[in-house]
């Protein structure tokens, strides 16, 4: 067993898994000190020379010069003889280092140390991979599927460290193969069992927002911020977006020329259909905007208990709420308020001869001689018109209106 077959070793570990020359360094340091240890009970009078770029490794040991009859320790002691029969320029007092070699570790402490330096490499590659991560979380990653699970899917990154994307994070309509790219969030990193796991998440609002910060420069360079993201994974997405930029158009910047920067987000979450709302601290236009495509007719808000009850016309009521619901779902998660779709309830028009008993016959036939055959529809029309159609005086017309009026209120 030679030196450097050991460190070898260690060399083209480091070669892959990028640990850098003062941590090789010291972890081959101290290993071999714990030998020593082992081997002369304490390691104190030992230089441990390391050169990782030629794979050199030396060891030396200093010990003091002392007259022949006052060795009381071989390990810190030489007697005066034994330096001279090498170096007869050696004096008592003087300091002798000597070479270790590894051979005289013996079989059993050199297969030891090898198993030592072993473990501690292994330590070093999960640190490694664990401090690695740590930093990356949040952040979007591309990797390759190795294998796929009913539970989860195995994917190797760059270096071929191992990452984990379970079901409960992979889009519904996600589907893969061995060999397929694959991107998706660094989620958690955990420490189980001194073993690295790395979750990633392909259903975080995170990953949605990264994909934004991708397509889209403005967002980038901060220019245009996102404020909330409102996700039903696979199915719809609405997207709250604000401007520093009074000349910049967030939707607009977000969308792309016919839709060619949200597009590429969208085919990357499996079509899922994505909303970008224009923001604002106005509760009620926020509100309005999160409904779309609806037309709101009237919003009432509660702040205290965050409720929003909104009414629109009944051919309106089916987009606030959308397929499954998922419109007024994402409305809520986006804007915080529980929100209440109600139809908007139309008041029912009443023929003109029911008004008989209050107003002249002939002016009622005159009002239908002209097109006018209900309330609602003299309503319409402002009070001098009303004369000038029927050829009546102006306060006739004006009695008619206040007549029509209160059947209403």
């Amino acid at each position: 067993m030679d030196n450097l077959n050991l460190i070898s070793n260690f060399a083209e570990f480091k070669e892959l898994k990028n640990i850098d020359k003062s941590t090789m360094i010291g972890v081959l340091e101290d290993v071999f000190r714990h030998a020593l240890q082992k081997q002369y009970e304490s390691d104190e009078n030992f230089d441990v020379i390391i050169n990782p770029e030629k794979g050199d490794l030396e060891i030396w040991r200093n010990r003091t010069v002392v007259a022949d009859d006052q060795v009381e320790n071989p390990n810190t002691q030489i007697g005066v003889s034994e330096v001279k029969a090498i170096d007869p320029t050696y004096e008592i007092g003087d300091e002798y280092a000597d070479e270790i070699k590894l051979s005289s570790f013996g079989r059993r402490t050199v297969l030891s140390l090898r198993q030592n330096l072993a473990s501690r490499i292994l330590d070093l590659e999960k640190a490694s991979l664990y401090e690695k991560y740590s930093q990356q979380v949040g952040e979007i990653i591309t990797g390759e599927v190795y294998q796929v699970w009913k539970r989860e899917v195995l994917i190797l990154d760059e270096e071929e460290n191992e990452l984990v994307l379970p079901k409960s994070e992979q889009i519904p309509n996600d589907f893969y193969r061995k060999g397929d790219t694959i991107k998706a969030i660094v989620k958690t990193v955990e420490m189980n069992n001194n073993q690295p796991r790395i979750i990633l998440s392909r259903t975080a609002n995170q990953f949605l927002e990264r994909l934004f910060e991708q397509e889209v420069p403005e967002i980038a360079d901060g220019l245009i911020t996102i404020k909330k993201i409102a996700r039903i994974p696979g199915e719809r997405a609405k997207v709250a977006v604000e401007s520093y930029d009074e000349r910049i158009d967030p939707v607009g910047a977000c969308v792309g020329m016919k839709g060619s920067r949200i597009y590429g987000i969208v085919k990357e979450l499996r079509n899922e259909n994505i909303d970008v709302v224009n923001y604002t601290t106005n509760t009620q236009l926020m509100i309005q905007r999160s409904l779309n495509p609806a037309k709101i007719s009237s919003i009432t808000i509660d702040e205290e208990k965050k409720t929003a009850s909104v009414y629109l016309k009944p051919d309106q009521v089916s987009l606030a709420i959308g397929k499954g619901g998922l419109n007024i779902r994402l409305s809520k998660m986006l804007t915080g308020y529980d929100i209440d779709v109600y139809r908007e309830v139309e008041e029912e028009d009443v023929d003109l001869n029911e008004f008989r008993d209050e107003i002249d016959s002939w002016i009622i036939d005159a009002l239908k001689a002209v097109g006018c055959d209900t309330a609602k529809s003299v309503l319409e029309l402002p009070v001098e018109e009303i004369a000038s159609r029927a050829d009546l005086e102006l306060e006739q017309a004006q009695k008619v209106v206040e007549i029509l009026k209160a059947e209403f209120e």
